[in-house]
């Protein structure tokens, strides 16, 4: 079993992650996670704090001589931006932001000082799930399962995108600002946030997450919750501030019917299929197709224009108060979705191959393509 733990706070000590379950004898540098975590903060539309900090991870265990053990591996990011969580006199927060956890966490647990929710809830947290992503996208990249994610629509701006291999596209979105492979609708997208900025508003949009190369049978159609599908779901929204995810041509096909729907199937030296709108994923099982998902993610709550909210200790009416925050983040989102969906598939790629050490993890990968391949 494979499973990690992340823990820190947006302004605190920094970020830490725990991967327990690492197959050993895989090689990791520090270089292999600082990549994502500059891809992660990289983004038009990004706050001034993405100028102060430079996110590098420190490997503290977990390797031997540049390799895995298999002993839990542990990843810290210092925040260059911290203050003094402990300090008593620090002034309290009390006016909670609409569209924020601040209220509802702070009635969870009880806080009159919503910063204890805030510290955790803020964005800042996926940065030790992008490092944790770059982990396990360096262990797949050995079965060439490749992730790219991208923006496909920011404030109802769409971007044209068609079935593009991950190979056609990956330099494009590399070098653009907001992470689009049209750089025409790039600049019409740029125009639009540095006008939102100037209104003192904030802007949302989806994104999407390519997955090449996954094999056919990852995840499980006897258990609901061994579904790929509903994990991969599960691990995008969990990103802050994402609202809603398809899967293929998802939402799309409640106005189809199933024939036009369904993907059909050949044989050419192993089964394929005419089309791909269940994206990758049938009865919630990778099907050997690429894996397409999309995620909507919604403004970002803390904005310079203030709306109306409650002072929670005089239970008076009061103006949010902005906190310094990104325009638009949807770029820096599909960065955490490629690292999430990472999560996922190698949750389930490593439960199907069982393995203790990468050797054993190849083995074990190259019966079962053997096998699938004289099926």
């Amino acid at each position: 079993m494979i499973r990690f733990l992340s823990a820190g706070e947006s302004h605190g000590w920094g970020i830490s992650s725990i991967i327990e379950g690492m197959p050993a004898g895989m090689p990791l540098s520090e270089n292999d996670i600082d990549k994502d975590l500059k891809r992660r903060m990289a983004g038009y539309g990004r706050s001034e704090r993405m100028k102060i900090e430079s996110d590098t991870a420190q490997i503290v265990s977990g390797l031997y001589k540049g390799k895995t053990t298999g002993s839990p591996l542990a990843i810290l990011i210092r925040n260059v931006d911290s203050r003094d969580l402990s300090d008593p006199d620090a002034h309290p927060f009390l006016i909670p932001r609409p569209g924020h956890a601040d209220l509802a966490g702070s009635l969870k647990y009880n806080h009159t000082d919503m910063r204890a929710v805030s510290e955790r809830t803020s964005a800042r947290e996926t940065a030790g799930r992008v490092a944790v992503g770059a982990v396990m996208k360096r262990l797949l990249s050995y079965f060439n399962i490749e992730f790219i994610g991208f923006v496909v629509d920011i404030g109802g701006m769409k971007v044209k995108t068609g079935r593009e291999k991950i190979s056609d596209i990956r330099e494009a979105v590399e070098i653009s600002t907001i992470r689009c492979p049209d750089i025409r609708a790039e600049e019409k997208i740029r125009s639009l946030i540095e006008e939102t900025s100037a209104e003192g508003d904030s802007l949302g949009g989806i994104f999407t997450v390519v997955i090449e190369g996954v094999p056919p049978g990852l995840g499980s159609f006897a258990h609901w919750d061994r579904k790929l599908d509903a994990r991969l779901a599960a691990a995008l929204m969990s990103i802050p501030a994402v609202k809603g995810v398809e899967i293929g041509e998802g939402f799309h096909q409640a106005g189809m019917p199933g024939s036009k729907v369904h993907d059909e199937i050949y044989w050419q030296e192993g089964f394929k299929r005419k089309t791909n709108r269940a994206g990758g994923l049938e009865g919630g099982v990778s099907n050997g197709e690429p894996i397409i998902l999309r995620a909507v993610m919604k403004p970002i709550p803390t904005i310079k224009k203030p709306l109306n909210s409650v002072n929670i200790a005089t239970k008076e009416a009061a103006k949010s108060q902005y906190q310094r925050a990104d325009v638009c983040a949807v770029p820096a989102a599909s960065v955490i979705g490629e690292a999430v969906c990472a999560w996922a598939i190698a949750e389930a790629f490593l439960e199907k191959f069982c393995p203790d050490t990468l050797s054993d993890l190849k083995d074990s990968y190259s019966h079962y393509m053997k096998r699938i391949k004289e099926f």
